[in-house]
């Protein structure tokens, strides 16, 4: 009997180890919440690392700002392994490279199609800096086109002015304020609250954004000017990778492989599904805008567009000539 029993501790103790390496777990920051396209696709990850992985990599991801980050801490937040991967705004990071401000850059892109060209082109870039801060990036998460959310119809130059609008971006600052708003630079979490407090009365974003947030409590119009589709970028601490076995970090690649494809696929039908939401709770959208006021508001970009390739150089210049080029 003490032989039997001998026998099974040790068989006990030899599946130990194997308990352990599947429990490798990790945290999955999200400033946006769990409704949203971005979190969708972060789930979507998700569950494809714990399908190739057999459940060895567990990844918990936490939406709404829970764990306290906005997508202005992220790159940090990674880079230090606070948190072990992140879903962020590109745009946040303009202050790290401004090559992440190329996404959000007005007006350049007028589809989904353009759009993931654009990505296509500038993804080495990204890459590359992410590496030099010990962290890789994993996929891109788009965002349905940039419009203006307000409490009366944005449709006209006289209705921009000194409308205190948010934005998300040194781009949209400059551009909004070219155009005669009074731009105000918020994270996502601020938004909301500022709304409410009358800080703001107006907002850029996408039908997609202030859908989760319910904007139509307090905005009743949206205008769809089709500014940009800006992208949220999801990386990873370089060391936790590092960690992994070479058959989990494949797999981990394989997941962010596609989920890119998925995300790409998901943003083409989100404004179709967004645009119904609208619809059912009495919000007014305005597709169809003004040819003097599309106008008015490209020359204003102009400002924006000049700012990016003055300050990303030789760079900047070769990924906007030959994404014009392939046009």
């Amino acid at each position: 009997m003490k032989y039997t029993l001998s026998v099974l501790a040790l068989s006990l103790a030899a599946l130990l180890p194997l308990q352990g390496a599947a429990a490798t777990r990790m945290d999955f920051s999200n400033e946006y919440n769990h409704g949203s396209i971005h979190a969708e696709g972060d789930s979507y990850f998700i569950d494809k690392v714990k399908e190739l992985t057999n459940d060895e990599v567990v990844i918990t991801l936490h939406t709404g700002g829970a764990l306290g980050y906005k997508s202005a801490d992220h790159f940090y937040a990674v880079a230090d392994n606070a948190i072990q991967l992140a879903d962020t705004l590109a745009g946040t990071l303009a202050g790290i490279d401004p090559i992440f401000s190329l996404s959000s850059l007005p007006f350049l892109v007028r589809d989904e199609d353009q759009a993931e060209r654009l990505y296509r082109l500038a993804r080495p870039h990204y890459d590359q800096v992410f590496a030099d801060n010990d962290q890789i990036l994993l996929y891109a998460s788009p965002w349905p086109a940039s419009g203006i959310w307000a409490k009366q119809e944005v449709a006209s130059a006289a209705s921009l002015k000194n409308l205190k609008i948010r934005t998300y971006d040194k781009n949209g600052t400059l551009t909004l304020k070219e155009a005669g708003a009074t731009p105000v630079n918020l994270s996502w979490a601020d938004v909301v609250p500022q709304l409410s407090t009358g800080g703001i009365s107006a907002v850029l974003t996408s039908a997609e954004a202030g859908a989760n947030a319910s904007f139509w409590e307090q905005l009743r119009h949206y205008s769809a000017i089709q500014y940009a589709i800006p992208l949220n970028m999801v990386h990873m601490n370089r060391d936790e990778f590092d960690r992994l076995t070479p058959e989990q970090q494949a797999a981990l690649l394989e997941a962010a492989r596609q989920t890119d494809a998925h995300n790409w696929q998901q943003v083409r039908t989100r404004v179709a599904a967004n645009y119904r939401t609208l619809n059912e709770h009495g919000v007014t959208i305005r597709e169809e805008l003004p040819a003097d006021f599309s106008q008015a508001l490209q020359q204003a970009a102009q400002v924006a567009i000049d700012g990016w390739l003055k300050e990303t150089g030789e760079r900047g210049r070769q990924i906007l000539e030959q994404f014009r080029q392939e046009g």
